[in-house]
Formats: structure tokens, C-alpha cells, sequence
């Protein structure tokens, strides 16, 4: 039997109440690591955290409930990670908002907030984890972007236009920290089946299995992404098995990026 990727590891991932978030924590603990999840849903990290104990008994898991855009709340999340498990090793920023505006009509006040949240949220645990993440001797940060960073569509500009600086931010975060022994990376994952996506469509009257089907021309493997299958890249990208990657964007998105 193997030994587990991130045995003896500790993680911090935001926006772990659901879809990517949540699959990412049952992958890290699944893989030997500690985990402390932040969302804001304080509600859906609970259901998170009650799921992945009753999966993996043994899980090391505690939440936060945090906005990533608060930067006190980061700085408190990653202090307990240390005081908790004497460490943190993993950054993973999933955290997101989205924003159906178009270009043309968006207000500063509705970039202000998908900016507060994407990008400075970002920053926010970034610069609260690092001193630990260097201290650790191999950290590891890996930022969840969009297939639709490096690609385009109607209607999403505000979010997209913010993934599309995370890269940015990531591949400077590379250069920058590379001496201290720290890697960032980012994955972005294309049309993914989370609990979002489900929610909305109920909400229009559509079942799963019709929403299912709305997804066939979005990757050259004609479905929808499993959270796992996002989360597992992550999984990867955090792990020693990638300890001489960094700076990279890893497209998880079934093709769309060349289509």
C-alpha cells in the first residue's frame, strides 16, 4: 500500500463548504493531511465537515466561517492552523463569487465586490500563510481559476476577468516566493457538476439529469467534470510528486481551452 500524498501535511482550503472546496477536503484527508476549511456558509461547512468524518473517521479536519475578502479573519484562520498542528504546509484558494452582469452594464460597486473577494480574498490568505508556508520548507499554494481565464464567453466578464488575473498573480507569486521554497500553481477547471450549478438549475424547474446534458459542447470529452476530478489535480499540484512545478496553469477542463 502506498504512503499517502500529504501525510503528516497541513492544509488551509477556502470555500470549503461545497462543490470543489468540499471534494478537495475529503481528497486532503483522504491523503493524510490536516485540514482547516473557511467559507462563509457556516451551514455548509458543517455538512462538509460531518461528511468527511463520516467517510474518514480519523479525519483531521475543523472549519472557519469567513468571508476571504475579511483580511483578520485570514490572519486568525492561519494562526489556529498553526497553533493546532504546529504548521501549514498547503494554501489552497478556491474561494469565489460570480457576477452575471455584462460588461457594459457592471457598476464599480459589483467589480468592488467580485475583486474584493477573487482577487484581494486571494491576497488576503496568500500573504496571512506565507511566513508559515516558507517556514515549512516545501509550502505549497495552489490557486482554483477558470478554464474561461484564457478563453472567452458573453456574460461572466467581471468573473472572468478576475480568474484571468489570478494567473497573473500566481505566476508572480511563483518568481517571488521560489527562494523560499515555496511553489504556486493554478489549476483551472472547466464546467464542473457542483452543488451550485445544481441549485440553480432546480431552482429554473430543471432536473439533474436535463442538466446534465447542457454540457456536451463544452469539452472535447462531451460532460460535465465531477468535483473529485478537479480536486485531484489539486491534490497532485500540493504534493510532493510535484515538487518541481511551479508558476504553472494546469487546465482541468476536458479540452475546452483548445477547442
Amino acid at each position: 500500500m502506498r504512503e499517502p500524498r500529504l501525510a503528516g501535511k497541513v492544509a488551509l482550503i477556502t470555500g470549503g463548504g461545497a462543490g470543489i472546496g468540499a471534494a478537495a477536503a475529503h481528497l486532503f484527508c483522504q491523503e493524510g493531511a490536516a485540514v482547516l476549511l473557511v467559507d462563509a456558509n457556516a451551514e455548509a461547512l458543517e455538512r462538509t465537515k460531518a461528511s468527511v468524518l463520516e467517510t474518514i473517521p480519523s479525519a483531521r479536519v475543523v472549519t472557519v466561517a469567513a468571508n476571504v475578502a475579511d483580511e483578520a479573519a485570514a490572519k486568525a484562520a492561519v494562526q489556529q492552523c498553526v497553533a493546532q498542528w504546529d504548521g501549514l504546509d498547503i494554501l489552497v484558494n478556491n474561494a469565489a463569487m460570480r457576477n452575471y452582469t455584462a460588461a457594459a452594464n457592471a457598476t464599480p460597486a459589483e467589480w468592488q465586490a467580485m475583486v474584493g473577494v477573487n482577487l484581494v480574498g486571494m491576497s488576503n490568505y496568500c500573504g496571512a500563510a506565507l511566513p508559515a508556508l516558507r517556514q515549512s520548507g516545501a509550502g505549497a499554494i495552489v490557486n482554483v481559476s477558470s478554464c474561461y481565464a484564457v478563453t472567452g464567453r458573453k456574460g461572466m466578464a467581471l468573473y472572468d476577468a478576475t480568474k484571468a488575473a489570478q494567473l497573473a498573480f500566481t505566476r508572480s507569486l511563483a518568481f517571488e516566493e521560489a527562494p523560499h521554497g515555496v511553489r504556486a500553481n493554478a489549476v483551472c477547471p472547466g464546467s464542473t457538476l457542483t452543488d451550485f450549478h445544481v441549485g440553480r438549475a432546480q431552482t429554473s424547474g430543471k432536473s439533474v439529469e436535463q442538466l446534465k446534458t447542457e454540457r456536451k459542447d463544452t469539452s472535447l470529452i462531451g460532460r460535465w467534470a465531477s468535483p473529485e476530478e478537479i480536486a485531484w489535480p489539486i491534490v497532485w499540484l500540493a504534493s510532493s510528486e510535484a515538487s518541481f512545478i511551479t508558476g504553472t496553469t494546469l487546465m482541468v477542463d476536458g479540452g475546452l481551452h483548445i477547442m
